[in-house]
């Protein structure tokens, strides 16, 4: 953690929360997402996260530090 004009900063640790903000206008007028793509966003985050999980068993099943036999 470091200062900087007195204000505390913790890094990169804190992610952020601001970087997808939308101004009202954009929020009302655009229409609503529809069913089938918010289906295929969560799908394909779905898919991206298994990769990653799948990803990680593999580097851990590899490293011989955790070989559990």
């Amino acid at each position: 953690m470091y200062f900087t004009n007195g204000v505390t900063s913790v890094g990169r640790l804190i992610k952020n929360n601001y970087t997808n903000v939308a101004q009202l206008k954009e929020l009302t007028t655009i229409p609503p997402m529809t069913a089938e793509r918010h289906a295929a966003i969560m799908r394909k985050r779905i898919a991206h996260r298994r990769m990653v999980e799948e990803a990680k068993e593999r580097k851990l099943r590899s490293d011989p530090l955790f070989d559990a036999t």
